[in-house]
């Protein structure tokens, strides 16, 4: 199954965190999206990776993917080095993206920036035709050795720092359909029933704080909502109506 987007994170929520907003509105297009979480997130604080598997199912049926997958790496301790690259390097290939969005340049959270390193450098070595791989993994394996793809554009999200965007995507009308994607994980987000430990994401104030960064990052667009990202390289255009 070719994609048009794929969307690679570390952490089961951290696509939703960073930009379902986008993803809902490239589904309402037409477009093809996937999802790809790096790990299972089992260094959590709540819930285990059994259900935040439940949870990331849920959330890609409101999102309307077209595909999502779990590596299985270590969470924590995963490592940018040959043998989780050529592994991420299947589901490149497999799925064959224009576009790949993927963590933080670095965040309060260290995988993150790590994650965004690996993904960065597979997506390079993912173009490299000598570099062979074989689909054998996930759901959707073939068992047949891959052709070499690289994707033409690669995004990253901004999460919990501050970074100053490269560009915004508007969301307004996705960001009500963004919370319902989230609230798909009760285990991780604001519950006043749960019992489960207190941690960083789960507090009311730090939902108040996402409503708020869609609302800044909107404002400077000249909208309600909106998400923003950053690009290695100088994005081009040839029109330049198309920017707003």
């Amino acid at each position: 199954m070719k994609l048009d987007l794929l969307v690679i994170a570390v952490h089961p929520d951290d696509a939703e965190l960073g930009c379902a907003g986008t993803i809902l509105s490239l589904v309402a297009q037409g477009k093809k999206v996937g999802i790809v979480d790096l790990t299972r997130g089992e260094l959590g604080t709540r819930g285990t990776p059994e259900i935040r598997l439940q949870e990331a199912d849920a959330a890609a049926r409101i999102l309307g993917l077209s595909a999502r997958e779990n590596m299985g790496f270590r969470d924590g301790f995963f490592r940018n080095d040959e043998e989780h690259q050529k592994a991420l390097m299947v589901a490149i290939r497999r799925y064959k993206p224009d576009i790949v969005i993927t963590n933080a340049i670095y965040d309060r959270h260290p995988d993150h920036g790590r994650a965004s390193e690996l993904v960065v450098d597979a997506c390079f070595y993912s173009g490299l035709r000598q570099i062979k791989t074989v689909d054998n993994l996930g759901a959707d394996a073939t068992g047949l050795e891959q052709e070499s793809w690289r994707p033409k554009l690669v995004y990253h999200l901004i999460q919990d720092r501050y970074i100053k965007p490269d560009f915004i995507v508007d969301i307004t009308d996705f960001y009500e359909k963004k919370q319902e994607s989230l609230l798909a994980y009760k285990s991780q987000f604001y519950d006043p029933k749960s019992n489960e430990p207190m941690s960083y994401i789960a507090s009311q104030e730090f939902m108040e704080f996402l409503r708020a960064r869609a609302e800044e990052f909107g404002h400077v667009i000249g909208v309600k909502y909106g998400e923003g990202f950053t690009v290695d390289r100088t994005i081009g255009v040839k029109n330049l109506f198309d920017l707003k």
